[in-house]
């Protein structure tokens, strides 16, 4: 713990004007970030008597050993700065809502040359419209079945289309009217694209143009006497409605809103919210957060709709935010949300009629999805503390080891090696924390080992010294407080020579041994034997697995990549380019090995000559290899 009178800033030397500020640990690490009307009033109040503090903000200026700030020109820039900062820094002490799961979204991918309707989860991408979130996702397969009735737009993962593109004969939805084939060329890209672009406004609500233009067409066809056309048509008209009778109507036509619900405690908060397109709900959607600072309900309103709207399209942001209370930085938020819009939106607390009616729908959701995260949580976290709490006491550790580093090596017969670190940070894995290294062949696993954890600690040593700002971008700038290798005492004690050659002695390392688990300690001819059912053994099984998991994907990757170009870079004539366009047209070696002079020959950039010499060279004909 730090005094916060020990990097308190000089009297006067904070500016009184808006910006944003960090606070970091003495490793460098950013733990808090915050946003400020004026910056010297705010900061002010986290350096007055630690006693007259709030237990958590306390807490947070204890670990805290400086403070940064940045000034901004207004609210609006503030506002933007500090959300891409807690995105950026994940701070211990900072709110930061999370799905309570994996919404579906039903996603239309306009940076496609040929658009694909699909359900998709996850990180959003550029380039795709998004559609809900929605709560289940049967409901949206139902609503892609309905609507390729009227409007039949590509669906088809890219394999399948460039395999229809090959043969020349589209998918069975093709044969069935629910793909308009474009992969065949039964319309251009650009009927595609529009095609795309209709189905989008329909998944926006918007479907009166689309039902005139059919209506018009099955009129027209019925006086022609077509009734085949005219009874397309009218199938198509059912299926829009449907599609659309699939969202019940809560508010007038023509209400864009979203509608924000908060169930609020102590500890912990959760938050819903019904996107309301054209008057029906087009989606909703819950988040969950724990609170490691003391704000009011007002404080997480304003959190979320940062949360909410940070990654938004222009399209995405609606007219009206309904919130349960005002927040304090409401005219900059809304500000906000205008220019990234383009036109005004507004924000306000519903107090009679429909909306409020919904937005007391949508607290009782916020409430089930708080309940449903402490049962949850409540397990979770006892688990992983008692784990934690475990292993200090098992391996006689000053503090619980919040962050674990396990190392493997993976290679076959001691070729394409490759190294693995894997970080789990308070019992959960940490992906973006992942590393891996590349390792020259023929070094046995020992050395590799050696290797691996002298390049990692050393970078941390180079890296520990580096100005905080600089530090933000390191890869290896904070320790662990365990270091774990797959072994027994003979790779445990290899594991702790290299780290006191290195310069951390202060550094755990264990060793875990497969064949009977046993933990092994450097120096202690016997090792420790945890109980077969202990949260300790099974975390550590737990992080041994991931990082033996994580070596094996990175060590076939690389024998892969090296078996696919391999036998083609020793073809003469076939540089980096043409390998690629090889490998592309026919989607493996094993295919391309497959094909024939004449097929070899139709790739872009590949003639007859260096065709036959790419044919003879894959099937073992002398004299062709090399040059």
């Amino acid at each position: 713990m730090t005094d916060p009178a020990s990097y308190r800033p000089a009297p006067g030397s904070i500016p009184a004007k808006p910006g944003v500020y960090r606070f970091r640990d003495p490793h460098g690490r950013v733990v808090y970030v915050g946003k400020a009307k004026s910056l010297r009033a705010r900061l002010a109040n986290y350096f007055q008597d630690p006693a007259q503090l709030h237990p958590r903000t306390r807490q947070m200026v204890t670990t805290a050993s400086s403070v940064d700030w940045t000034v901004v020109r207004s609210e609006v820039e503030a506002l933007i700065l500090e959300h891409t900062w807690i995105k950026q820094y994940d701070p211990r002490f900072n709110v930061v809502f999370k799905d309570d799961k994996s919404y579906p979204y039903l996603a239309v991918t306009m940076n496609e040359q040929y658009p694909r309707m699909q359900v998709m989860r996850g990180d959003r991408r550029k380039g795709v419209r998004y559609f809900g979130p929605y709560a289940k996702a049967w409901a949206i397969r139902e609503t892609v079945d309905t609507l390729l009735t009227a409007l039949p737009m590509r669906t088809c993962a890219p394999g399948v289309f460039r395999k229809a593109e090959r043969q020349g004969r589209p998918c069975l939805l093709g044969y069935i009217d629910k793909c308009a084939a474009p992969c065949v060329g039964r319309v251009s890209e650009e009927e595609h694209r529009e095609l795309a672009e209709r189905v989008c406004q329909v998944l926006a609500g918007d479907a009166k143009s689309i039902v005139r233009d059919l209506t018009r067409s099955m009129q027209a066809a019925a006086e022609r006497e077509d009734f085949e056309a005219a009874a397309r048509a009218r199938d198509r008209l059912r299926a829009l409605d449907n599609v659309m009778a699939r969202n019940a109507i809560v508010l007038a036509a023509g209400v864009d809103a979203d509608v924000f619900s908060l169930a609020d405690d102590e500890l912990e908060a959760a938050a819903h919210v019904f996107h309301v397109r054209d008057g029906r709900i087009a989606g909703e959607r819950g988040w969950v957060v724990d609170k490691p600072e003391p704000l009011d309900p007002a404080g997480m309103v304003g959190q979320l709709v940062q949360e909410a709207y940070g990654a938004a399209e222009r399209e995405e942001i609606p007219t009206e935010v309904l919130v349960p209370f005002l927040p304090d930085d409401a005219p900059a938020l809304t500000e906000w949300l205008s220019g990234v819009r383009g036109a005004k939106v507004s924000m306000r607390v519903p107090s009679r009629g429909k909306k409020a009616e919904l937005a007391q729908t949508g607290a009782g959701n916020a409430t089930q999805v708080l309940e449903q995260h402490r049962l949850k949580r409540a397990s979770d976290l006892t688990t992983r503390s008692a784990a934690l709490q475990e292993l200090q006491d098992a391996l006689a550790l000053d503090q619980a080891p919040l962050r674990i580093e396990c190392y493997d090596i993976s290679h076959t017969q001691g070729t394409n090696q490759v190294g693995s670190m894997v970080v789990f940070e308070d019992a959960i894995a940490r992906k973006a924390e992942y590393r891996q290294f590349s390792i020259a062949d023929a070094v046995d696993d020992t050395a590799a080992m050696h290797e691996v954890l002298s390049r990692r600690f050393r970078r941390y040593l180079e890296e520990s010294q580096l100005p905080p700002e600089e530090r933000e971008s390191a890869r290896f700038a904070y320790p662990p407080q365990l270091v774990v290798v797959d072994g027994g005492l003979p790779q445990v004690n290899a594991a702790r020579r290299t780290l006191d050659e290195v310069g951390v002695p202060e550094i755990a390392v264990v060793g875990l041994a497969k064949r009977l688990e046993e933990v092994w300690v450097p120096g202690d001819d016997f090792p420790v034997i945890l109980p077969r059912g202990s949260e300790a053994l099974y975390l550590l099984q737990r992080v041994r697995d991931e990082a033996h998991r994580f070596a094996i994907k990175n060590h076939r990757a690389k024998r892969t990549k090296a078996m696919k170009v391999s036998q083609l870079d020793q073809v003469a004539g076939v540089g980096p380019t043409r390998a690629k366009a090889l490998i592309t047209h026919f989607g493996s070696l094993a295919r391309l090995k497959e094909a024939s002079i004449e097929q070899i020959a139709l790739v872009p950039g590949v003639g007859d000559g260096t065709a036959r010499t790419v044919y003879a060279a894959l099937h073992g004909e002398g004299g062709m290899l090399g040059a």
